[in-house]
């Protein structure tokens, strides 16, 4: 997971990485949207640390509004002049199986034949499918692949897009994705173009209730508990009959809570997915229908 400012021309000073250790899954959406508003450049997620980086302007106020959250950030230095080149470090393609590849472009390699392949480049939203939340969606999606001809996709809190453009990958017609986050809506456009698909999708920025209760095929969401439970009635109304819905973005703690919610908006867990991070941090994706 990773997220890049636009403009990574800073060289007077360089920049400061605070650096925070795992856990931090229930408090890392809050917390990071905080530091941008607090003048974060970029923020990157490897191997259990979470990584902002500031520049030398706005060290202490990102550090102050990472404490606030209770993540005791440990600083690193980092040479202005590496940034441009820094967070492209250690980003791979990504098989998600046999049939599915996701790709930045500065990585080379086309995919196999027989192997569909997107390309999504790191941007100002979140979701390149390195996260293991985002990748046990691409999981579940891909193994309802093919899916039924005609179907509609809804993306609740779209990121990068790459959720939505995965499932008009794997077959699906047409992808209705949304973010509260302008930039995400902005990626999800741009990524869209990138692959083909951006007359198949259609995009906005806002809530779930902009979107009319129409049915749809399948219902993805990769968000944290905090942020997925109050839309879950909304997201259960918006599933035809027969739909799918796959939920991402979980921990392992959130699985009996999760259980309970669904019921009570008439949808039931059927399976579940889960993969474990370089913290030891159990992630949980739950296929769900009615």
């Amino acid at each position: 997971m990773v997220k890049d400012a636009s403009d990574r021309s800073e060289t007077s000073s360089g920049f400061t990485a605070w650096v925070v250790l795992a856990p931090f899954a229930d408090r890392l959406e809050l917390a990071a949207a905080e530091a941008f508003e607090s003048g974060a450049a970029g923020l990157e997620e490897r191997e259990g640390e979470v990584i902002f980086y500031v520049t030398s302007g706005n060290a202490e106020r990102v550090r102050a509004c990472l404490v606030a959250h209770d993540l005791a950030p440990t600083e690193r230095r980092v040479p202005a002049a590496d940034w441009a080149e820094a967070w492209k470090a250690g980003l791979v393609a990504i098989d998600v199986s046999d049939r599915l590849r996701i790709r930045p472009s500065f990585v080379p390699g086309r995919a196999p034949t027989g192997q569909t392949e997107l390309v999504i480049d790191p941007g100002q939203a979140f979701g390149t499918g390195g996260h293991e939340s985002t990748r046990l969606a691409l999981e579940w999606i891909d193994a309802l692949a093919p899916l039924p001809r005609g179907a509609r996709v809804l993306d609740v809190g779209s990121g990068t897009g790459v959720l939505a453009l995965s499932a008009l990958r794997l077959g699906a017609a047409r992808a209705v994705a949304f973010d509260t986050d302008p930039d995400a809506t902005r990626a999800t456009r741009e990524n869209a173009g990138v692959n083909g698909l951006l007359d198949r999708v259609d995009t906005f920025t806002g809530e779930i209730t902009a979107t009319r209760t129409e049915a749809f095929d399948l219902v993805v969401a990769n968000l944290l508990r905090s942020e997925m439970f109050p839309h879950l009635g909304a997201m259960a109304a918006r599933a035809g009959a027969g739909a799918r819905v796959v939920l991402s973005g979980l921990l392992g703690t959130d699985r009996e809570p999760t259980h309970c919610a669904l019921t009570e908006v008439g949808l039931r867990a059927r399976a579940e997915r889960t993969r474990t991070d370089a913290s030891g941090t159990e992630w949980l994706a739950l296929l769900a229908s009615r």
